[in-house]
């Protein structure tokens, strides 16, 4: 049977991570202080040029599908 393995050098101690710190805290008040939530705000102009970006790019896909088909076949 053979000896548990022992090595010899000893493991290296960490240092706490820097990341993981809470956030400093700010004061009660102060207007320059950011929101406990960030909120996603979108426009109404935003979300439709996001809707007519997407439905164009499906049809130049079609209109590439049926060319390549219709020259092909």
């Amino acid at each position: 049977m053979s000896k548990p393995w022992k090595p010899d050098k000893k493991s290296v101690e960490l240092r706490p991570s820097r990341i993981r710190r809470d956030p400093p805290a700010t004061r009660a008040g102060d207007p320059d202080a950011p929101d406990k939530k960030l909120q996603w705000q979108t426009n109404e102009w935003e979300i439709k040029l996001a809707i007519i970006g997407i439905i164009a790019f499906a049809l130049a896909i079609n209109i590439i599908v049926l060319g390549v088909s219709a020259y092909s076949g």
